[in-house]
């Protein structure tokens, strides 16, 4: 017993424990939305549930419990484990993708999800985790030849590429964010610029082909730098003009209410306006209910995630793909967040991203925990 003992004590003092400050940031921001969708609730309760206000948050709730169950389940799982079947989900999340395309059912005006009896969940969040954690066991196993175009480049810019345009497709501002991550993890796995410049010129010319082919998507644009780019005004992109317009005018109101206190918890004015309060502009039914100082509190979190993913779990990761993975994971879930702010006050155009943990959703939410749990099994395992 007393030989036993001292080995016990070494073992446990050696094993670093889970990255507390994620799993708060990450608490914090479920607490956060169930507050604030509970209060932004009302208008998808009585479009939707005929005024079921306590149904639509059981289901939001449940949603929460789900995804920081995935959290913390594969927060015990060895991320290494994991790796062996991104392959497998990315060809089951790529084909998903492509039967969007021919039964996929609407959301949001864009056809982006799949319909299981009375559930439907959105193929593109599969896709997205899969590519970035396949691509960390890319860029971990060619680190010997990284810098050879044929051997490394080209099997990592095919996925990238295949996924990337078959979520853009439906969903632009997902895939430009996940390719902002893909492109960062390539960088820190130093890839050569010049391979990742031929990336970002096929990605400005796609881009470009899939804003031009959209009205929607090239409104979107117009608004955002103030004058007309294209040659003719059609009556479609009238109607999308009047609609992204007055997102964006309730928008700036929520925020100009709010000043820098706020209104006051459950007393927002423009959840009754905003076409989406509960998912695309949670953030300012946050800033007109908290005012300035809860807008920046929130924002405080995801930079606390950001730092604490790249400065403690990235950095002392135990070898080169768990830095590669808490990089791209840590870079594509603090992005949502301020992405989602920006378009709120008007720094970029309308995308309809949600705000991990906090908007209202199903697949976001277990996206989200599954990539925050693969991150926090990194930070057991940190140097």
């Amino acid at each position: 017993m007393n030989k036993r003992q001292p080995k016990s004590n070494v073992a446990t003092a050696t094993r670093p424990p889970l990255d507390k400050y994620i799993l708060w940031v990450v608490l914090g921001l479920g607490a956060i939305g169930v507050v604030a969708v509970y209060s932004a609730i009302g208008y998808l309760a009585t479009t939707k549930a005929e005024g079921n206000v306590t149904g639509l948050m059981l289901r939001h709730l449940l949603h929460i419990g789900i995804g920081i169950g995935v959290m913390l389940v594969f927060s015990r799982i060895d991320y290494h484990v994991v790796v062996r079947y991104s392959r497998p989900a990315l060809i089951i999340g790529t084909g998903l993708l492509v039967l969007v395309q021919l039964i996929g059912v609407s959301m949001g005006g864009a056809q982006r999800a799949l319909q299981v009896g009375s559930m439907m969940f959105q193929p593109a969040e599969l896709a997205k985790v899969s590519l970035l954690v396949y691509m960390a066991v890319l860029l971990a196993r060619k680190q010997t030849y990284i810098e050879s175009f044929g051997r490394a480049f080209a099997p990592l810019f095919a996925w990238v590429i295949l996924t990337v345009v078959l979520i853009g497709m439906e969903d632009l501002s997902t895939a430009s964010l996940v390719l902002a991550s893909a492109v960062l993890m390539c960088f820190v796995a130093r890839v050569q610029v010049l391979q990742l410049g031929g990336l970002g010129l096929v990605t400005i010319l796609l881009a470009t082909l899939f804003l031009v082919s959209s009205p929607a998507r090239m409104y979107r644009l117009e608004e955002f730098v103030g004058m007309r780019l294209s040659a003719d005004g059609t009556e479609q992109v009238d109607d999308i003009e009047v609609e992204q317009s007055y997102q964006m005018r309730q928008s700036m109101i929520a925020f100009a209410l709010g000043g820098i206190a706020g209104q006051g918890p459950g007393k927002s004015i423009q959840r009754d306006f905003l076409p989406a309060p509960y998912n695309d502009f949670i953030f300012a039914i946050i800033a007109e209910e908290y005012g300035m100082l809860g807008a920046l509190a929130l924002l405080f979190l995801f930079l606390v995630l950001l730092f604490r993913g790249y400065l403690r779990v990235a950095r002392h990761a135990p070898d080169p793909l768990g830095m590669f993975l808490a990089v791209g994971l840590t870079t594509t879930v603090a992005m949502y967040g301020f992405v989602h702010a920006a378009v709120t006050c008007g720094l970029l155009p309308v995308t309809g991203l949600p705000m991990p943990f906090v908007s209202y959703g199903g697949t976001s939410i277990l996206a989200n925990g599954l990539m925050m749990g693969i991150l926090l099994n990194i930070s057991r395992q940190v140097k």
